[in-house]
């Protein structure tokens, strides 16, 4: 007999998250513990449990192993693909606030940084790792490492030549 899904029936990203985040609370495990005992970063861990990223296959049997609560729902749910998005008032959150100031104002001098390192081009958030330390500065006091990991990506000179659906047109209108 097949089940019949009704919205009331859906659970929500929202819903998942709590589920996945309720299983890492009980487990009194960090995210750097969980992602020593993974191999991931431990905002992809983060990631993960939040349903911003996806959880591959060849992981799966790592992440239960580290958390032996999450249930074969749960991971199944993990190895979709996520919606990634983010809640338009997260901004106002006070660590986010300053890492998005942090960005903006020394954006232009990474950008300008990252054109004289490598040229015209990006650095990609999708071939991308991203962690955070804990280190002790000169002074002994505690400092936020965040490493932002990611493949640098050119952009190319749109020649004609190269643009396939433009050749792949052509070839159709040859025939």
């Amino acid at each position: 007999m097949s089940k019949t899904f009704t919205p009331e029936t859906i659970e929500t990203k929202s819903e998942i998250s709590k589920r996945l985040l309720d299983v890492k609370k009980r487990s009194a495990k960090t995210y750097t513990q969980i992602a020593e005992e993974t191999g991931l970063t431990n905002v992809y861990v983060a990631q993960l449990l939040r349903r911003q990223a996806q959880l591959k296959p060849d992981t799966s049997s790592k992440l239960r192993a580290a958390l032996p609560e999450l249930t074969d729902s749960l991971l199944d749910e993990m190895t979709k693909p996520p919606m990634r998005s983010y809640r338009p008032d997260l901004i106002q959150e006070p660590t986010v606030y300053r890492l998005n100031e942090a960005v903006l104002h020394f954006g232009e001098s990474i950008k300008e940084i990252i054109n004289e390192e490598f040229g015209d081009g990006i650095m990609s958030a999708i071939d991308f790792y991203c962690s955070v330390d804990k280190v002790k500065g000169v002074d002994g006091k505690d400092r936020v490492v965040v490493t932002f990991d990611g493949k640098y990506l050119p952009h190319t000179e749109q020649k004609l030549e190269h643009m396939v659906s433009r050749l792949r047109l052509k070839e159709v209108n040859q025939s």
